[in-house]
């Protein structure tokens, strides 16, 4: 198989763009080389010399998508004092960006490669799930102050958020039940504000994502 290039040339760039735009609007279960080619002024033959098949397509395209979701989770700010924004304020920044109609292309096929990486472990899909996983408790951890992101009852309470996240996403992407799936995340941000972590947690302090390198920025 040809190796893709670790530089890409302005071409490459510019077809995986334009690739990435049209599995935006039409998926990825049933890409198929001849008509995305069509589509954005190409040739399979081209598509193939630059990404070596239509595996590594894929898996370039999962790149790209993985580089918008990094650049949402980037956009969680400081307080004004400079300090972390909390786990409660990080949460609610990051439905409020989910929830935008505009954004459901990406987010629809976030989810089609998170489910296919969990059914497909061996192909281009092959560790999806995981990355992105991390990604985003690393970043909600980075929100936690220091006391509570190195605990234990930390670390449950940013899994927790990043799980009520991915199904009331996941909730809204199948139901567009905007008001429903609001309420459900409010009541969430409730309980989180309402419940704030204590110091002697009976869970075991866990390793957190933020002190290891991301990998696979795409």
């Amino acid at each position: 198989m040809a190796e893709q290039k670790t530089n890409p040339s302005a071409r490459q760039v510019e077809l995986l763009e334009a690739a990435y735009r049209y599995a935006l609007e039409h998926g990825l279960a049933d890409l198929s080389l001849r008509p995305l080619a069509a589509a954005i002024g190409s040739s399979p033959r081209v598509l193939m010399f630059l990404f070596g098949n239509k595996d590594g397509l894929v898996r370039a395209l999962l790149a790209r998508a993985r580089t918008d979701e990094l650049a949402l989770l980037d956009r969680l700010t400081p307080n004004p004092e400079g300090a972390p924004p909390g786990l409660v304020a990080a949460t609610e920044q990051v439905w409020s960006w989910l929830r935008i109609p505009e954004h459901q292309p990406l987010l629809r096929l976030w989810a089609e490669a998170y489910a296919r990486s969990l059914v497909e472990p061996d192909g281009p899909w092959a560790g999806f799930s995981t990355a992105t996983v991390n990604d985003w408790l690393e970043v909600l951890a980075s929100c936690q102050s220091p006391e509570e992101r190195d605990s234990g009852d930390g670390v449950a309470r940013r899994t927790l958020a990043l799980a009520v996240l991915r199904g009331c996403l996941l909730d809204l992407l199948a139901t567009s039940d905007d008001d429903r799936v609001d309420a459900a995340l409010r009541h969430h941000l409730d309980l989180l504000s309402n419940h704030p972590p204590t110091r002697a947690s009976t869970l075991t302090a866990v390793h957190h994502p933020s002190t290891a390198r991301r990998t696979q920025r795409g």
